[in-house]
């Protein structure tokens, strides 16, 4: 059982959503918490609750896309906390770009970047700060979707599957080095965030790009994002309590995870199906 009083947690996209609620909870823990985000604006909100709550915060406005930037952050979280025990990689974005053959080369690239390279950027960032600490942990956040497929989402399964396969690899690897580091996969279903609302549209000269987009984003917050933030966060930290090596969050999770394992080649049927269900 991992202790948060005085440990040192990182988390990446703390502005919003699931990061926002892990810096609160670490912070009613007892934890010190060095948080990042691309927006200024929603990173000082994060911090300003964070710190109201007892805990000692560094905020920092990083993209974790850029890879000498991640290094340096690393470095100056050291020199700043003299440890580090706990590093969610937890920023990532969504696109509506339409089916791969729309997908422009760049907007691959761009989500990539940050969806997957940022996750292993702070991975990498931080694995030996980690391993000098009494405990270490790394979350990477996948999706439901590192681990089923769905159409015109080809950019986003791609990414969350490589994160998937990238974490599942490193546990092994722990522990067969014998590491006093663990790390987690994590893919949440349905969460009450707004990274559907807040995805980039591709500029690919479908007309019916915007439309579309919408109904799939009015079809996920009122079908799929049942589960809060706050309670997506909660069952992160126990799976870090418990070295769980995968966390599948809410009950649509569970279920397609049920479902492409007893169907592997059909599921996408039976989903398209309960997607299109009014």
């Amino acid at each position: 059982m991992k202790n948060f009083n005085n440990c040192v947690a990182v988390i990446t996209g703390a502005g919003s959503g699931i990061g926002q609620q892990l810096t609160y909870k670490l912070a009613d823990a007892g934890a010190k918490i060095a948080i990042s985000d691309i927006n200024i604006e929603s990173l000082a909100k994060t911090r300003i609750e964070a710190t109201q709550r007892g805990a000692t915060v560094k905020a920092t406005v990083l993209d974790v896309a850029d890879q000498d930037a991640f290094y340096r952050y690393a470095t100056d979280v050291e020199s700043e906390f003299g440890k580090v025990n706990l590093v969610i990689n937890n920023a990532g974005v969504a696109l509506a770009s339409g089916p791969l053959w729309t997908t422009p080369i760049d907007d691959f690239k761009w989500l990539m970047n940050i969806n997957f390279y940022g996750v292993l950027y702070g991975t990498k960032a931080f694995l030996p700060i980690l391993e000098k600490a009494e405990w270490g942990h790394i979350v990477n956040i996948s999706s439901i979707f590192g681990i089923v497929s769905i159409p015109e989402q080809t950019a986003y399964n791609a990414a969350k599957f490589a994160v998937k396969g990238m974490t599942d690899a490193l546990r092994q690897e722990l522990e067969l080095a014998d590491s006093s580091v663990s790390c987690t996969s994590v893919h949440p279903g349905g969460i009450k965030t707004n990274i559907a609302r807040a995805a980039r549209l591709s500029d690919n000269g479908d007309a019916d790009l915007v439309d579309r987009h919408k109904q799939g984003v009015s079809d996920f917050e009122e079908k799929l994002a049942r589960t809060s933030p706050a309670k997506a966060a909660e069952l992160i930290l126990k799976a870090v309590e418990q070295n769980k090596r995968r966390l599948l969050i809410g009950g649509d999770a569970k279920f397609v995870d049920i479902l492409q394992r007893l169907f592997p080649t059909y599921y996408h049927k039976i989903l398209q199906l309960i997607i299109g269900r009014d």
